[in-house]
């Protein structure tokens, strides 16, 4: 079916929804969701009382609502499920990346968090053998010179001396060998400072924000924001002698250094092995404002955030768990990648505490895409309170009760869940709602960009 030309059925749904005299009430509740394309359902009752008097001041009862029944946004993270909820998340990470950069007055980081050093870091996995890729000015080992959008990109070239079970086993182990990463770096600040980590811990601690990314190869790498503050957090000043260069030879020293390698036990037929990061290390200075040659805050921040709706569905595998091995061949996963999947069910009876059959749809990957230590900057709960107690505002002035003190009124309730998702032309005109809206933000957020871009060249 094409997505301009609906069948006769589905049109025919579209124009009854549209035609529904509570059609109004039903498109409010989609656009209070974002768009959503797979709403929560619930059925229920609010009232709100005076405490002193007992007097209703408010009563709500989704038995007046379409199909008697209120939709909320379901906040599902990935694009591939939820593009509408997707984007909200994109746009929460964005913020809390770049409140850790140029600062936020509304969350105490102050603005002078961007003359403390930082910088933005990708750390790759090791190669588990040759794979189709588009080096810059020649031919892919296999001879041709693939499209961008090739399908065989990121594939092996010969699939019989991949190490399948070193990929998945890497992304297995890789939020460890962050933990690690991030330990040995405060150790070797700490050395080049000619401190100890206790004498550290007292004139400087290191942040960072980072984010998880599936290459084409099916391997996790990480992009990160490490930054050096002051002992009390991005308010305080870190010691003179902190700066981008010692910050970037620290980030090499950690990376290479032998205690960030993880160790995995021989099982069965699988040797031991000691998996540590790839050879391929980008550390980039970022810089305020754009000037050419570094990257800036606003760029870093977006790129974050675009990440930090996808995984391994990228690569051709699935969003969700896998039952069993067919699953495989009746959804048409690619080759490369199925055989991932297949090597985390293989490998899951050896290894029966990594539930790498559990995560075989991630390709053994079962970290957290997008996490920050805790002085970096504001966190996503502080961001989605902020937005639910906008909306409590503007319900409390729908509901005439933006007067009445808090404490004197007692609020009962009873919800019950009661299914999710649209029929399927519902869905088309969700999609449609939701596209509407994305264009809206997207308008807002470039021309926001925009404004403070002026503002960083003129203060340059």
């Amino acid at each position: 079916m094409s997505r301009h030309h609906p069948t006769p059925g589905l049109l025919g749904e579209m124009l009854r929804v549209a035609a529904a005299p509570d059609y109004a009430r039903w498109e409010d509740q989609i656009r209070r969701t974002g768009g959503c394309s797979d709403p929560i359902h619930i059925t229920g009752w609010t009232v709100a009382k005076d405490r002193a008097s007992g007097e209703v001041l408010h009563r709500y009862s989704t038995g007046d609502e379409p199909g008697a029944r209120l939709r909320i946004a379901c906040g599902n993270r990935r694009a591939s499920r939820c593009p509408a909820c997707a984007w909200t998340y994109s746009g929460d990470t964005y913020h809390l990346i770049r409140a850790g950069l140029a600062g936020d007055d509304s969350r105490d980081i102050p603005a002078t968090v961007r003359e403390h050093p930082r910088v933005f870091v990708t750390l790759t996995a090791p190669s588990f053998g040759p794979v189709h890729n588009r080096p810059a000015g020649r031919a892919c080992r296999c001879g041709k010179r693939h499209q961008e959008d090739a399908s065989e990109l990121g594939t092996a070239l010969d699939p019989a001396s991949y190490d399948y079970v070193g990929a998945v086993l890497f992304n297995n182990h890789a939020g460890q060998l962050w933990q690690r990463f991030t330990t040995r770096l405060r150790r070797e600040i700490a050395a080049f400072a000619g401190l100890t980590q206790r004498e550290l811990k007292e004139v400087a601690r290191i942040s960072y924000g980072k984010v998880a990314e599936f290459q084409k190869r099916g391997a996790i790498h990480f992009h990160a924001v490490i930054r050096i503050d002051g002992p009390g957090g991005p308010g305080t000043s870190p010691p003179h002698w902190a700066g981008t260069d010692l910050l970037d030879r620290s980030i090499r020293a950690a990376a290479a250094h032998a205690y960030t390698a993880v160790s995995v036990p021989a099982a069965a037929d699988q040797p031991a092995r000691l998996l540590r990061w790839g050879t391929q290390l980008d550390v980039r200075p970022i810089k305020a404002f754009g000037d050419g040659s570094d990257i800036t805050e606003q760029a870093v921040a977006s790129y974050v955030a675009k990440y930090a709706t996808k995984a391994a569905e990228t690569t051709g595998s699935l969003d969700r768990r896998i039952g069993n091995r067919e699953a495989l061949v009746l959804l048409d996963v690619p080759d490369h990648t199925a055989r991932l999947i297949e090597a985390c069910l293989d490998l899951d009876p050896l290894y029966p505490d990594r539930r790498l059959a559990a995560w075989a749809h991630m390709l053994g990957f079962r970290g957290h895409f997008s996490t920050k230590s805790r002085q970096y900057s504001t966190t996503l709960g502080a961001l989605r309170q902020t937005r639910a107690d906008y909306r409590a505002t503007q319900e409390r002035e729908a509901r005439g009760l933006a007067d009445a003190e808090p404490d004197s009124v007692l609020v009962l309730a009873s919800w019950q869940y009661a299914g999710h998702g649209h029929s399927p032309g519902e869905s088309v005109l969700a999609a449609t709602i939701a596209h509407g809206i994305q264009l809206n933000r997207r308008t807002a957020r470039e021309a926001l960009q925009g404004t403070q871009g002026e503002q960083g060249e003129s203060r340059e």
